[in-house]
């Protein structure tokens, strides 16, 4: 359980740091949700990326 729980304090710490989710811009729990749902597939596509360059 601790090696997934690696995996995903990494995805939350990227969303923080480089999709800007530590203090939302947003007000309301629709556009947040909205915000958290597109931070998380730029977080996909830029996984598929390096995993794909491996």
């Amino acid at each position: 359980s601790q090696r997934i729980r690696k995996r995903i304090e990494e995805v939350w710490g990227w969303m923080k740091t480089v999709g800007g989710f530590r203090k939302t811009r947003f007000k309301g729990r629709e556009r947040t949700e909205l915000a958290a749902y597109l931070v998380g597939a730029a977080h996909n596509l830029v996984r598929m990326a390096w995993l794909t360059a491996a």
